[in-house]
């Protein structure tokens, strides 16, 4: 199934499709946790450099013996940064295997035990079954699933808690908080996945947990003289939480998702988009903070409008910043694209702003294709 025209971000799947049932309710993003080999400095980077706020933190301090973890907050946003305290551990594992990375995507429900139920009845593979945490601000429910690589969804129902994060936390004291950058929300988070496992992965977060084909990308829509791939965009009911899933497609050269699998040794989530009221306020402070860009074309910009008509921002600001802009028939959207933020050419930011506009930018896709082929070629992986 596909959804077009839909006019507010909080559309209604039973509205459009009178036959719908929303079994899997879902109130937004919990947190992301990312296994990282060094918690405490990649804290330290996500505080400087995004402008994240200190907010939990657990580890031997609050009784926990295997592992370090800190919690950091931005408007609607949390990250948890999870390093393993030793060596023989299936954190460690995963990082030997993938370097840093996205482990957890945790999912905001009013029900655990319910949305565990659901899932595995309809074909998940479970995480770790409906268990209840405890201490003196109430309990949290939590459940998990598997889903493609390593990546798992956990389930979190918070409803009886009035902690600071979850039981096992303590308040993450901080003298050193830079100012925020405007990040509000988490807008969609990319999976890539391997050749021809696109559909596979579509139909679980159809069937598994009732998500939507919101739109479909095929490698005429994305590619360049090299490289290509396809994607399709899969939705919850409510519209809050999005999951674009890409495949390679043949192309003359090795295209940016082979790389990804290559360097991550698999699966895994390509790329988390943050949105911001305000992008070239929050990009300006990126880059004063040390954030690296991908380079678009100075080209770009002499056609851009012509495209997209009439915008508020000032284009000249915009090709300053590399900033791309791109409309449907809702409106526009501004974007921008990190380079990887760890050494393997795996994970990576993209910054965007919805004036309207509820697409993903398919007018940029050639630029900034050959944006990350320029990056390739300058590591030998194209």
């Amino acid at each position: 199934m596909e959804l077009t025209g839909i006019k507010n971000y909080d559309y209604s799947l039973e509205k459009i499709f009178p036959d719908a049932k929303d079994f899997l309710p879902l109130l937004g993003t919990d947190y992301v946790e990312l296994y990282v080999g060094n918690a405490k400095q990649s804290a330290h980077f996500y505080k400087t450099a995004f402008g994240f706020q200190s907010l939990a933190y657990a580890g031997l301090e609050t009784g926990v013996t295997d592992r370090t973890s800190y919690v950091l907050q931005q408007d609607k946003i949390r990250l948890v940064l999870t390093t393993p305290l030793h060596s023989d551990s299936a954190i460690a594992e995963h990082i030997k295997k993938h370097g840093d990375g996205v482990k957890v995507i945790a999912l905001w429900v009013e029900d655990a035990s319910k949305a565990f139920e659901e899932t595995v009845k309809r074909g998940a593979r479970p995480y770790f079954e409906p268990m209840v945490e405890k201490d003196k601000y109430g309990e949290v429910v939590r459940s998990g699933i598997h889903t493609y690589g390593d990546t798992v969804h956990i389930f979190v129902e918070r409803k009886n808690y009035n902690g600071i994060f979850l039981p096992g936390y303590k308040k993450w004291e901080s003298a050193y908080n830079p100012t925020p950058i405007g990040l509000k929300y988490i807008d969609h988070m990319v999976g890539n996945v391997g050749w021809g496992e696109m559909n596979k992965w579509a139909a679980f977060y159809a069937e598994v947990m009732g998500f939507a084909n919101l739109i479909t990308f095929d490698d005429k829509d994305i590619s360049t003289q090299y490289t290509a791939l396809m994607s399709k965009v899969m939705t919850n009911g409510n519209g809050r939480i999005k999951f674009p899933i890409n495949e390679p497609a043949k192309g003359k050269k090795k295209s940016q998702i082979e790389e990804y699998i290559d360097f991550y040794g698999g699966a895994g989530c390509q790329h988390i988009a943050v949105a911001t009221n305000n992008i070239i306020h929050t990009v300006s402070e990126m880059r004063k903070r040390g954030v690296e860009f991908l380079f678009v074309p100075g080209s770009y910009y002499d056609t851009v409008l012509d495209r997209v008509g009439n915008i508020e921002e000032e284009l000249k600001i915009l090709k300053e910043l590399g900033i791309m802009v791109d409309r449907d028939d809702e409106g526009y959207l501004l974007q921008i694209f990190t380079k990887p933020v760890e050494d393997r050419p795996t994970m990576f930011f993209e910054i965007i702003q919805r004036k309207g506009a509820q697409s993903f930018g398919k007018g940029n896709f050639k630029a900034l294709f050959e944006s990350i082929e320029a990056e390739q070629a300058r590591r030998g992986t194209l």
